[in-house]
């Protein structure tokens, strides 16, 4: 199956055309002024509340799954952010009690087994855009994790800064239960970075569910909420973080990816470089003055 017969060219190739009736309405260009940001979404809830972007996975008669044009529309969003300053911190969540049941069975499991490599490699390329943009995205991101989380939708709970959890959760990266081989959206990169080799090695391997206290046991979760109270505890770390020198949290999450790939000497450098950075900010000098007054700082991100 082709896929201009599955209205994906759009998506994979870029090529948007405004009159097809497979096209997608995408989020305009993020305000360059710093103006409340209200991208024009389909297939993802959006909000914002005092600095934090609320983005909310909802395909609820599905357990939130993830379709061609919920991918694209995360990408996208998260791509944009990068021109939002006034959006500090972001949430990630799912619609009711749940977080994401991965891909969609019907509409997106279904066609790929009627494609080609070039067309599957288009869409595993996207699916790993969507991982990229939320690394790449400057504010911090925490994902609240409650109910079922397995799959693509538990590879964007990996691709968060931060994850909270709750004893409810369900996490899974269920690709070779499926055939599938455990490195998919960057999961054999990301996931040993998060719990360690060896867990991260059983995790892909098996397939299994990782319960909501293993999950914080094992690091993959910051920590666990009750259910009621995930999504003001989500809510809340999010403000806090909104709250701070915006300008440094954004190049702590800047060194945290760079540093990856850096031996310690080269890492140092850098580091030394872009403390210096900060120190040029006004957020700096707030700091001390509050400090010296023994006062609170407000930071204003500058």
């Amino acid at each position: 199956m082709r896929l201009d017969k599955l209205g994906l060219n759009d998506i994979f190739k870029r090529k948007h055309d405004m009159n097809s009736p497979h096209s997608l309405q995408q989020p305009p260009l993020a305000p360059s002024d710093g103006s409340a940001f209200q991208p024009q979404l389909q297939h993802i809830g959006w909000s914002e509340q005092q600095g934090v972007g609320m983005i909310t996975l909802q395909q609820i008669g599905r357990k939130n799954a993830l379709t061609f044009e919920s991918y694209a529309e995360l990408k996208t969003v998260f791509q944009q952010l990068h021109d939002v300053p006034a959006i500090k911190a972001v949430v990630l969540t799912g619609a009711g009690h749940e977080f994401c049941s991965g891909g969609d069975v019907h509409h997106i499991i279904g066609p790929l087994l009627q494609m080609k490599a070039p067309e599957l490699l288009a869409f595993t390329r996207m699916t790993g855009d969507v991982v990229a943009a939320m690394r790449k995205c400057p504010q911090p991101i925490v994902a609240a994790i409650d109910g079922i989380c397995v799959g693509a939708g538990a590879a964007l709970a990996m691709a968060a800064d931060v994850r909270l959890g709750t004893s409810r959760s369900r996490t899974a990266f269920l690709f070779s239960r499926v055939g599938l081989a455990g490195c998919d959206m960057g999961a054999c990169a990301l996931l040993p970075r998060i719990i360690g080799l060896g867990r991260a090695s059983e995790l892909l391997f098996s397939g299994r569910i990782m319960l909501g206290d293993e999950a914080e046991r094992w690091g993959f979760f910051n920590r666990l909420c009750a259910p009621d109270d995930l999504p003001e505890e989500s809510l809340r770390w999010a403000k806090d973080c909104a709250s701070g020198p915006s300008f440094a949290h954004q190049m702590t999450k800047t060194m945290l990816q760079q540093e990856w790939n850096m031996g310690l000497e080269q890492a140092l450098e850098a580091e030394a470089q872009a403390q210096a950075l900060c120190m040029l900010t006004q957020d700096f000098a707030r700091a001390y003055e509050a400090f010296a007054h023994k006062l609170t700082p407000t930071f204003q991100g500058n």
